[in-house]
């Protein structure tokens, strides 16, 4: 199982009712599944739960079989760098660092991600982000600009390619077609959804947007998935 939750409960300080309150949810490996909800709803609340970036209230978080909300900060740190690939809504690359680089760096934090792409030295690491970024459609006359001076959707692709780095077992996406036309949409997610597949991947992405469920194995409503008491408002 990639992914799995139970009775998962959070609430924002001050706050008497749960903002988010999940009683089950789980992911097989290699299933692709879409939450969709309307901005504020709770879905990038989720997600910084699900990566460990902020800790879990009560409930249980178990990502490739292991208790992962269960682990202390640090071991949590490590254990998402080996095993979830994260696209950030704003992408959060370094700047000043080029295509490859970005790609590169989130690799070194990794060992085994670094093996599972056959990429033990940095030479082969810079062979396979060069790979991905061509599996994704980023000229390679853009490889080598920092990361502020790609375009937005250029940025997209980089941010894809660095979280399918190292065929994690678990993919997170929050929004990370928000910007994009609807041909630049599909296109993306259509090679997100092959690599993903073809890595093995589990694949959980949040959108306000329901008309890419068909790229998806399954679709839910947040608000189905979230049972937020009725006295809650």
């Amino acid at each position: 199982m990639a992914l799995k939750l139970d009775a998962l409960r959070y609430c924002h300080p001050g706050q008497v009712h749960p903002f988010l309150e999940i009683p089950s949810f789980s992911l097989s490996a290699g299933e692709r599944v879409l939450l969709h909800g309307p901005s504020g709803c709770g879905k990038s609340t989720l997600l910084s739960l699900i990566t460990g970036i902020r800790p879990v209230q009560a409930g249980t978080i178990r990502v490739a079989g292991q208790p992962f909300s269960a682990l202390p900060q640090r071991r949590r740190d490590r254990f998402r760098a080996d095993h979830i690939g994260v696209i950030f809504q704003a992408f959060n690359l370094l700047p000043y660092l080029n295509a490859v680089d970005n790609i590169c760096l989130g690799a070194s934090f990794s060992r085994r991600r670094c093996h599972r792409e056959g990429a033990s030295n940095k030479t082969q690491q810079i062979a396979a982000a060069e790979r991905l970024l061509t599996r994704l459609g980023l000229e390679s006359s853009s490889w080598a600009l920092p990361a502020w001076q790609l375009s937005f959707g250029q940025q997209q692709r980089v941010a894809a390619a660095r979280a399918l780095f190292g065929k994690p077992d678990l993919i997170i996406a929050d929004e990370p077609t928000s910007a994009l036309d609807n041909a630049s949409r599909d296109a993306l997610l259509t090679l997100l959804c092959e690599l993903s597949e073809q890595a093995g991947s589990a694949l959980l992405m949040v959108s306000h947007d329901r008309q890419v469920a068909g790229h998806f194995h399954g679709s839910m409503d947040f608000a189905t998935l979230n049972q937020e008491r009725d006295d809650a408002a």
